[in-house]
């Protein structure tokens, strides 16, 4: 798994310190090799061409398979035209692991250690000399928060019969080396895996145990006790049953999930989070069972089901057992997909064994409480029903599961761009649905299969204050707060139509009143180029090009503040969530700086007469993206992000650059020593620190 960025202020401080140490070097945390799978070919026959990539230590690569609309930067590759052989399906990934990430709100999989990718060939002619292309890819870490995106071209001779195999032409690769097996060694882990099969199996127990936890598997928990309750059942019939139904749960997940992933791999778990057909599928079962668990209708097997089952009883009844298993595994995997996912895709690679032994952890956990249940389902039986109070708990459910039903929905709308779920309508929903179940808590509601209530309980007393704390939480949502505490839950910030904090600086700015003008003064000098592809968080004013920049800060006699970033840059966005949200930090940015944020992995192609040959690796930058990473690397010998970088009108550094660092009060001290410079007429190199060295 990738090391979590949630890492505490102390920690962040010393990987800063390690940042600032390094933070004029040009790194290159993955290197290319490009080799054939054969030595020889003949026309008409079929070869891989093999991508392999050796990535350092406590870096990862994403991989080629996700969706390129989530948010990190997909691993893309080209290949020249050429009338001597033909593409034969897509890239294959091979090994690539999956993780779920809540600021991107989607799957995304990566490699960690080394990297293999396949692409199939077929020869068509006697005339093909070397297969080109070209490759672009985005390196990160999560050990002080940096990302690189890399672009790289490949030329590589067909080994045709008669002609000797030649290894790959790149500008900054090795000579192609002998592709590695991927077979799997089961006595012991692989190189690119922190743990065995045996350790394997307990991380996937204890992913079991947190699926319990998802709100999918709610709904279960009452069907699955009134369908073990009643009958004449004796003890041991009754555990019969239940080790029936745990051994069911367990052989579904292990057998269908292990399938799933060696026929389809991990890109069908990506797509089943990521498309649009599986979410709003996912989003009409929740809306389904909550409109149930409220009262509108009740859930029943079909009448000739149930009969078949009553049928069955004397012989315990096992088709109505596997069923109940069965649909408990298709409704719980709304939630548990992503989980089931990060599990599943250890099959790739040719991989077989280690998808069963996770599937069997990961089941085992999951199944054993639904066991008790059905074993035991007098445990619930037993709880005081004075008041309805089994009714509360299932209103309670259709509640959250309306609340949780939009979740999938907000998934396809952001994805797919339809624009029908903006942050503010998802909060005013979410809203309404939490003081409606507040108020159904006090007693002030009652909906169908309800008794009456003449006086509330304490727990359920302190239900309806935690439930109306989190309205009030989310009230200044609508006004454009940014809420950290539900990030990873909520549609972007830039979806948000109604900003107030944004409104305010702006009728300040145009009423022009006494130091309020002075203070919140346009930070633009003329429409910013690009502005219509590009855009800055929390209503930030500024430009996208340098140069156009660099003009406003001289006009307007303010230091620049540059922010080297990327659309794929994960760093980045946690960077302007958690540490530019804030009033000391926002305040700054928008009245003391003129800003220009440089996409570094912005595709968008320029006019040709904009066109130029780096000086640094004599390349021609076509594109917005690769013009801004050039300028990084050639002005700042820098080429990770986010980069933050503070110049006066001269262009010259006014502080030493910033990376990645959470901590709010580092980030104010850096832009106040800017201002402070930049006022005095100072600049780093006039730093006693710097001419003592």
């Amino acid at each position: 798994m990738i090391p979590t960025r949630q890492l505490p202020y102390l920690f962040t401080a010393i990987f800063s310190l390690i940042a600032c140490s390094t933070s004029s070097q040009i790194l290159q945390p993955a290197r290319w090799q490009v080799a054939w799978s054969e030595d020889e070919v003949k026309v008409g026959d079929e070869i891989d061409l093999i991508f392999t990539v050796d990535i350092d230590k406590d870096w990862y690569l994403y991989s080629s398979d996700f969706d390129p609309d989530l948010g990190p930067m997909v691993t893309e590759f080209t290949f020249e035209p050429n009338d001597g052989y033909e593409l034969v399906g897509d890239i294959k990934p091979i090994g690539a692991k999956e993780k779920y990430d809540e600021l991107w709100e989607g799957n995304y999989t990566y490699f960690i250690g080394k990297a293999e990718f396949r692409q199939t060939v077929k020869v068509l002619g006697e005339n093909l000399n070397k297969v080109t292309g070209s490759y672009s890819y985005q390196v990160c870490t999560d050990v002080d928060g940096r990302c690189i995106p890399f672009d790289d071209e490949f030329s590589l001779a067909m080994p045709l019969s008669g002609k000797a195999s030649s290894s790959a032409e790149s500008t900054n690769q090795e000579a192609a080396q002998p592709i590695p097996s991927t077979d799997v060694n089961i006595s012991s882990r692989e190189s690119t895996s922190p743990y065995t099969l045996i350790t394997f199996f307990f991380i996937a127990f204890l992913a079991g145990l947190a699926a319990l936890l998802t709100p999918c598997v709610f709904p279960m928990i009452p069907m699955t006790v009134t369908f073990f309750t009643g009958g004449s059942n004796s003890n041991s019939v009754a555990i019969r049953k239940a080790v029936i139904y745990g051994l069911s749960i367990i052989a579904i997940y292990t057998v269908v999930g292990t399938l799933v992933s060696v026929i389809f791999g991990p890109a069908f778990a990506n797509w089943l989070s990521t498309h649009w057909l599986p979410n709003l599928f996912f989003f009409g079962i929740f809306i389904f069972f909550a409109l149930s668990f409220l009262g509108l209708f009740e859930i029943t097997l079909p009448s000739s089901l149930v009969n078949k089952v009553d049928q069955q009883a004397d012989r315990g009844g096992y088709y109505g057992i596997f069923f109940m298993a069965f649909t408990l595994v298709l409704v719980s995997f709304s939630c548990t997909g992503p989980i089931v996912g990060s599990v599943l895709v250890e099959s790739a690679g040719g991989q077989f064994v280690k998808p069963i032994v996770g599937m069997l952890g990961f089941s085992l956990a999951f199944a054993i409480p639904f066991a008790l249940f059905a074993a035991f389902p007098q445990w619930l039986n037993n709880l005081p029903k004075s008041g309805g109070w089994l009714n509360s708990v299932k209103v309670i459910l259709g509640f959250l599961e309306l609340a949780l039903a939009l979740k999938f929905l907000s998934v396809a709308d952001q994805v797919y761009h339809w624009n029908i779920l903006d942050r503010e309508v998802y909060l005013t929903l979410w809203i309404v649905i939490f003081a409606l179940m507040g108020f159904y808590l006090l007693g002030k509601l009652r909906l169908p299969h309800d008794s009456p209530l003449e006086s509330i309980s304490v727990p359920r007393l302190m239900l309806a204050i935690a439930t109306f704390s989190f309205v009030v939480y989310l009230i200044p949502g609508l006004f454009g707060a940014p809420l950290k505490a539900l990030a990873g839950y909520l549609p972007p910030m830039h979806t948000h139509d109604f900003n107030m904090p944004l409104l305010i600086a702006q009728q300040q700015s145009a009423s022009g009143s006494g130091a309020t003008l002075a203070s919140s003064q346009e930070t633009i000098c003329e429409e910013p180029k690009f502005d219509k592809l590009l855009h800055f968080p929390h209503g930030i004013q500024g430009y996208f090009d340098y140069d156009q920049a660099l003009a406003c800060a001289k006009a307007q006699n303010k230091p620049l503040f540059i922010d080297f970033t990327g659309h794929g840059c994960v760093n980045c966005r946690e960077m302007e969530a958690r540490v530019w949200s804030d009033p000391a930090v926002l305040r700054r940015l928008r009245e003391d700086f003129v800003m220009v944020a440089l996409y570094v992995d912005e595709k968008t192609e320029l006019p040709e007469s904009e066109w130029y040959t780096s000086e640094y690796d004599n390349k021609v930058k076509k594109t917005i993206g690769k013009q801004n990473a050039d300028l990084q690397i050639r002005r700042f010998n820098n080429n990770a992000q986010p980069y933050y970088v503070l110049l006066n009108e001269q262009g010259e550094l006014l502080a030493e650059p910033k990376a990645y660092d959470l901590n709010v009060s580092n980030f104010v001290d850096f832009l106040e020593l800017g201002k402070q410079r930049f006022a005095t007429g100072e600049t780093l190199e006039d730093d006693p620190a710097l001419a003592n060295k």
